[in-house]
């Protein structure tokens, strides 16, 4: 096998199998403390944080959101079908990210919906449309179907300060 270099101590070694990583015992009891250690934990979280796309970050976003919009709209009965929710909670989007990721995230554009209208009936916009006005207002209810054809641009750092900001809304709530 070709020669490899010992994790722990640097120096050079023929491995005996093809995933050995250090030259000996005593570099191995080594490596596996620095595995275990508090400094190589924050160090993973850093390198995974760098390995983070902008999707990723989009992903993380929309889960921390969906969060925010099930404690926002705790006791609330669905947007849809007046249903009274129990456990199965889904955040429900008038307008779909597909169509209008500019309202991805729009809090006027996201209410509870019964797993029943958010998958079963695509949404159940029709009756989602004739309560949204009276749980928004009609004046945002106008402001949300004007907004829907605005562009939405936004960087990595926006969407990190989104997501704590979102963060810090559901610990509010939870309180």
């Amino acid at each position: 096998m070709k020669q490899k270099t010992c994790k722990v101590c640097k120096t050079k070694f023929t491995p005996l199998r093809p995933l050995q990583m250090v030259c000996s015992p005593k570099c191995g009891m080594e490596y596996i403390k620095k595995q275990n250690s508090k400094e190589w934990q924050k160090e993973k979280k850093v390198i995974k944080e760098k390995l983070l796309t902008k999707k990723d970050y989009l992903n993380i976003l929309q889960k921390v959101f969906n969060t925010f919009i099930r404690m926002r709209d705790k006791g609330k009965p669905c947007i849809s079908c007046d249903k009274k929710l129990t456990n199965d909670i889904n955040a429900g989007h008038f307008y779909s990210v597909g169509a209008y990721p500019n309202l991805r995230f729009n809090e006027n554009n996201v209410h509870n919906q019964c797993i029943e209208c958010n998958l079963h009936k695509h949404g159940n916009v029709l009756e989602y449309s004739l309560r949204l006005p009276n749980r928004i207002g009609v004046k945002e209810y106008n402001l949300l179907q004007e907004s829907r054809n605005t562009m939405l641009k936004i960087d990595i750092t926006e969407v990190k300060e989104l997501i704590t900001h979102y963060k810090e809304k559901t610990k509010q709530l939870n309180k």
